[in-house]
């Protein structure tokens, strides 16, 4: 059975959709609203983020650097095997690193990656830091003490600042129909 079997039978093609800004940008929340809107329009989708991977298959990885690129390679081969299923996967991670996501993107088939760059301000996501995070002092936090590389071409930049999460989702949605129906 091949990728094109696997897309005739769920009646889509697969695709990654990766989430990617500082921590309180509002990544998860709007791949939450895409998830939601993608299965009430009948597609198969999956979310990996956090809590679901850091938890479980990345739970031995702390936040050097180094464990930050292993974080982001395995998530990676997981979001590819999940597109060559030809499953719609939402993957959001800060992954703070321009060669990570290259990476992530060079997994899957051409045509099948949209980065999706969740661009805020860090004051704003220090007031919207409901874990608590920036004031944890943690080691090698992302926008604090370790840098965040900015997207050069995403496909797709939002502005949560000023947009809500439900107006964003609507962006991301458009742009994955326009994709898997194209």
């Amino acid at each position: 059975v091949d990728y094109e079997n696997r897309c005739r039978v769920l009646e889509q093609k697969g695709l990654v959709v990766w989430f990617t800004g500082l921590s309180g940008s509002g990544k998860s929340t709007i791949a939450v609203e895409v998830e939601k809107m993608l299965n009430e329009a009948g597609m198969a989708t999956y979310l990996l983020d956090g809590d679901n991977i850091r938890h479980g298959i990345n739970q031995d990885l702390g936040f050097t650097k180094e464990d930050r690129d292993e974080n982001i390679r395995r998530i990676s081969e997981i979001a590819a095997l999940f597109q060559d299923a030809g499953m719609i996967t939402l993957v959001s991670f800060i992954s703070p690193f321009k060669e990570m996501r290259e990476f992530a993107r060079s997994k899957v088939r051409d045509n099948a990656f949209i980065e999706v760059y969740v661009s805020t301000d860090l004051k704003t996501c220090m007031e919207r830091d409901v874990k608590g995070l920036y004031h944890k002092n943690i080691k090698n936090f992302t926008g604090i003490d370790s840098s965040y590389e900015v997207p050069e071409h995403p496909e797709i930049i939002l502005d949560t600042k000023n947009t809500t999460p439900q107006e964003c989702a609507k962006v991301v949605l458009k742009a994955i129909l326009d994709r898997i129906r194209g």
